[in-house]
């Protein structure tokens, strides 16, 4: 029992930070009504200006910490300016996009400058410990996080109920061009939203980065955990998020004490919460809002087969005589490019963001490369089965899309495939332990096509392999069943009316795009 309440104040801790984190994204998802996926990306480069501040520079913590909120808080200004705001007028998806985009940006910007070798940081708060109650000790440093989250989150709950500059946001929430009439600027608002947002981001990785090291991958996946913390809230509810964040910090503490053979399950509890939340309150039915976004023209599917023929002729000459560093980058490019197809039949075609493509295809790569390293199996074998297995896996993310869609489910699908990179692809014990998987030389019909030895040989598989998946898709957009999910890319209401079953064509796209 002790133990349990112990593991409990701990989590209450890292639950706190993810309070910070969601005050910002409720902050700004009520000022612009953007989900910004890289708010954890702008709170690391706050953390990262505080740290060279403080111990590079030897500036006193405050002073290093105050300026590093006001950097996130600038760059959050910033990108709503001059990034998010010419994409008011497009839909959700692409917004969203534009933040992962944002996201990336930022993290290969902090690996070249930082690498993405783990830093421990000193913690400027307070760690010795403190007796709770009988034998249950807890660092102070933890209690002051859950006091901190507390304070904010009346603050925010009061600036946005009370004040001029709460209530403009809300009516700028409610409509914006109403709001407009009224004298109030939205364009204003959403970047003081942005500001505010983002400072708080910052301000949660200073606060957390003694907790959790500082590198660049672990500040940027605080976001997602934050994520599941404010959907909870509805992105409305400060109070809810402050509820919703130490709950889940709590739940992650405990998990971690119950299954400690079993490393990462306790960081998936998030997205747990973000699959339950969003099947029980999804809707099958697409609200007004919904099916009045604009989204991007497609093409007709028709192949020029001079441009195809030629393109190939060229590559596979760049392959077959590029010193082997550069064969290396074009086959890389190539395998990106048939991942992107998967993202065009489910995205382009269908209308449903996923972001959870590339956990499919290392869920392939993962079955198909354990079985070629313990049964021996012949390369073309794992890779048939590789790519079946990914199958049952992608209609198993498109079961929460018959009752989510737009941001809502880009959000589980992130989440899922978050939660299988850290129970599957980060878990030693299903992986080959220390060393990993290792596989033979691959052979396809007795001829050796290895990466290493014949860079060029398996550079022309690959090509090969697009070539057939670009003809795939291509007759896929052409055919009746492209034109079920271009209808239900549409309008899904005008589509079950022509008697398309929504969620078969669905289940369909996420199939085929696994």
């Amino acid at each position: 029992m002790e133990d349990l309440i112990r593991f409990a104040l701990v989590g209450l801790g890292v639950g706190a930070m993810y309070v910070l984190m969601a005050q910002g994204l409720i902050a700004i998802y009520r000022g612009s009504g953007i989900l910004n996926f890289a708010l954890g990306s702008i709170g690391m480069v706050g953390v990262y200006v505080e740290w060279e501040l403080n111990v590079n520079r030897k500036l006193p913590f405050l002073v290093a910490a105050l300026i590093g909120v006001l950097v996130s808080a600038g760059l959050g200004a910033l990108v709503q300016m001059y990034i998010m705001r010419p994409l008011r007028h497009r839909s959700s998806l692409i917004r969203v996009v534009a933040t992962l985009g944002i996201l990336l940006t930022l993290q290969s910007l902090a690996i070249l400058r930082y690498t993405s070798v783990p830093k421990s940081i000193k913690s400027a708060l307070p760690v010795n410990r403190v007796n709770v109650f009988g034998d249950v000790f807890v660092t102070a440093e933890r209690l002051i996080l859950v006091v901190i989250a507390i304070v904010v989150t009346l603050g925010m709950y009061l600036l946005y109920r009370y004040t001029k500059f709460g209530l403009a946001t809300s009516a700028v929430a409610e409509n914006e061009r109403v709001a407009s009439s009224l004298g109030l600027s939205p364009n204003r608002i959403a970047v003081f939203n942005w500001a505010l947002g983002s400072g708080l981001a910052g301000l949660a990785a200073i606060l957390i980065a003694p907790i959790v090291t500082l590198q660049p991958t672990v500040m940027t996946g605080l976001v997602l955990a934050a994520t599941a913390t404010a959907l909870v809230a509805g992105f409305r509810s400060f109070p809810l998020a402050l509820l919703a964040g130490l709950l889940i910090g709590v739940c992650e503490s405990e998990v971690n004490m119950q299954f400690p053979d079993l490393p990462g399950v306790g960081k998936a509890v998030p997205f747990v919460f973000i699959v339950i939340w969003m099947v029980v309150r999804g809707q099958a039915i697409p609200q007004r809002d919904y099916l009045l976004q604009k989204l991007p023209s497609i093409g007709n599917g028709r192949m020029r087969w001079s441009l195809l023929v030629t393109t190939v002729a060229i590559v596979g000459a760049l392959l077959l005589s590029s010193p082997n560093v550069w064969v290396d980058a074009y086959v890389v490019t190539i395998c990106f490019a048939i991942l992107l197809l998967s993202v065009v039949v489910l995205t382009g075609y269908t209308g449903q963001l996923s972001l959870a493509q590339f956990a499919i295809a290392g869920f392939g790569a993962f079955v198909a490369g354990r079985l070629a390293s313990t049964q021996g199996w012949p390369f073309i074998v794992c890779l048939v089965i590789g790519v079946t297995a990914t199958v049952p896996l992608g209609i198993l993310l498109a079961l929460p899309a018959i009752r989510t869609r737009g941001i809502n489910l880009a959000i589980i699908t992130l989440g899922l495939g978050t939660a299988l990179e850290l129970i599957v692809f980060a878990n030693q014990n299903l992986t080959g332990g220390v060393q990993g998987t290792l596989i033979d030389s691959p052979t396809l019909f007795g001829y050796p096509i290895d990466a290493g030895a014949h860079p060029g040989r398996y550079g022309i598989v690959t090509l090969v392999g697009l070539v057939l998946m670009v003809l795939m898709v291509g007759n896929l957009r052409r055919g009746r069943s492209g034109r079920r999910l271009i209808a239900v890319r549409t309008n899904e209401r005008a589509a079950a009316a022509l008697g398309i079953s929504v969620r078969s064509a669905k289940l369909y796209a996420f199939g085929v795009a696994a």
